[in-house]
Formats: structure tokens, C-alpha cells, sequence
């Protein structure tokens, strides 16, 4: 059996935006699409039902939205395999566990409770934090850069893992499904303590610094596909500021995350974080085994 894209859906403009993308995600992959409503109703309804349905009204309601969803689902990408399921769970929990068994989940910034959507809510942000597969947010903004290839141009920050980088991975193959070009970024920074005034040794240790990073991209991009459309950048800053430059005019920024099994708490790393909540494109955040 293929393993889905999963999209967590409540009714929300963001969650509605996050289900197109990954209508057309799956599309790509050529996978079945599922879409989840995760919510523990119970806690507010207790055991009061709908009038004349044996079934508590929020439920009815989460399962309208599902159905609603699925609907848009199939009218923006005819033919595909479309399943949906109602939880009665936190939406966290529920979505982490859904991801062990997809190819990617795919959420929106915020949901019906968020107030404003210019920063990442509590739910994408701890999924994206726990989740054993690549789970792509889509920011605000996104709604004429869902289509793949709508921009042409897939970006990865490049770490220390190298050939080993599952981030690196994903983004080529998203490259290559999208048929769009990859631009693979490495950022570097000449620590304060190295540098020196005097005129001879100016530029030296930057120079050395950004000998390294160059370095670092060619080990990990040396089995890249030759049909690849790779360009390779070298640039001076902090890794989340500069990442956040590259967003723009851009489909997808593909980041890595490092996971420590039964380390307790978020799970995401400083630039992973930056970028979730101030990136100009949806972004993916790719699980790295430590």
C-alpha cells in the first residue's frame, strides 16, 4: 500500500491553503491523499449531542469540514486517491502518530484559534517538532505558490551532514518532481575573535571560513543527479537570516532538523524554528537522525 500525504484540516483559511498544497503534492508523488480533523470535542461538549443525531455536534461539524475538504481536494486534482478520518484526540498527538506512516504531512500556520497568522501556531509547531517524516507548513501568502513549479525553484540549507542529509534528500526529490532548479545554500560567519586590523592579514580567516563552507557543499552535493538543476551558494550570515533572504521568489525551503530519541521537547534547532515562523514560502522540515 502507498503511504499518503497527510494534511490536518479544522475549517481554517490556513488549513484549507495547506490542503491544496497537498492536493497537489500528491498528485506529484502520484500518492493517496488523506486528510485528518483531530480534536478533543469531549472536553467541551461533554456528552451533549446534536439535535435528532446520535452524534455530538462538534463532530458533526469536524466531519462536514473533512468532507468539505475532501470535495475541493478532488476538484483541484481530478482522479486522485482521497481518504478521510475524524479523531477524537489532541491534534499533536494525533498528527505525530498519523506521520509514522506518510510520506509527508502538510499543515497550515494556524488554526480557528489563532489570532494572527504571521507566527507558527502550537500545533505545527510541535508536529513539526516530533514528526518522524517531513512535514511542510504552508505559510501565508502561499496561495498562488501551491502548484508546483509556480515559481520554478526549490531552496535547502545545507548542514554538516552531508551525503548523510536526509533535508538534502527530499529537496532534490522535490526538485526533481517539480522539474524546478535547487538551490543548495550554505551559510558561514567569521567568528568575531578571529579577525584582526592589521592590513596583511585582512580577509584571511574569512577567506578560510568561506573556503570551508564551499568545502562542505561539494561533499554534500557530490552524488547529486546530473539532470538536476543545482546551483550551489556560499553566503556569509547567520544560517536563519540568510535562509529567510533565499525564501523569497521561492516555492519550497527545505530545512533539517536533528532528532535525539527520548530527549524531551521540541526537537527543532534555531534555524528551523526562525524560518517556520518568518519564512516567505512554505517550508519543510526534514527529520536528521543523530
Amino acid at each position: 500500500m502507498d503511504l499518503p500525504i497527510v494534511v490536518g484540516v479544522d475549517g481554517s483559511e490556513p488549513s484549507l491553503r495547506a490542503a491544496d498544497w497537498a492536493a497537489d503534492e500528491a498528485a506529484l508523488r502520484g500518492a493517496p491523499l488523506r486528510l485528518v480533523y483531530a480534536s478533543l470535542w469531549e472536553r467541551y461538549e461533554g456528552e451533549s449531542l446534536a439535535e435528532d443525531v446520535d452524534k455530538p455536534s462538534e463532530q458533526l461539524r469536524a466531519e462536514d469540514i473533512v468532507r468539505v475538504a475532501a470535495a475541493r481536494a478532488r476538484r483541484r486534482q481530478a482522479g486522485l486517491e482521497i481518504s478521510t478520518d475524524v479523531l477524537p484526540e489532541e491534534p499533536e498527538y494525533a498528527l505525530v502518530r498519523e506521520g509514522r506512516r506518510a510520506v509527508a504531512l502538510v499543515l497550515g500556520t494556524r488554526g480557528r484559534a489563532g489570532l494572527a497568522e504571521v507566527l507558527l501556531g502550537s500545533v505545527s509547531l510541535s508536529v513539526a517538532a516530533h514528526a518522524d517524516c517531513p512535514v511542510i507548513v504552508v505559510r501565508p501568502g502561499n496561495d498562488n505558490q501551491v502548484r508546483a513549479g509556480a515559481r520554478g525553484r526549490v531552496v535547502v540549507g545545507v548542514g554538516e551532514q552531508g551525503l548523510n542529509s536526509a533535508a538534502l534528500r527530499f529537496a532534490v526529490e522535490e526538485a526533481g518532481l517539480r522539474r524546478a532548479s535547487l538551490d543548495a545554500v550554505r551559510a558561514w560567519r567569521c567568528p568575531a575573535h578571529e579577525s584582526t586590523d592589521h592590513p596583511l592579514f585582512a580577509g584571511e580567516p574569512a577567506r578560510l571560513h568561506e573556503q570551508h563552507a564551499a568545502e562542505v557543499l561539494d561533499r554534500a552535493l557530490k552524488e547529486t543527479p546530473a539532470d538536476v538543476d543545482l546551483h550551489r551558494r556560499t553566503v556569509e550570515g547567520p544560517a536563519g537570516r540568510v535562509l529567510l533572504n533565499a525564501s523569497h521568489e521561492t516555492d519550497l525551503l527545505v530545512v533539517g532538523a536533528r532528532r535525539n530519541r527520548g530527549h524531551p521537547g521540541l526537537q527543532l534547532g534555531r534555524v528551523a524554528h526562525a524560518v517556520l515562523h518568518h519564512c516567505a514560502c512554505a517550508v519543510a522540515v526534514v527529520p536528521e537522525r543523530a
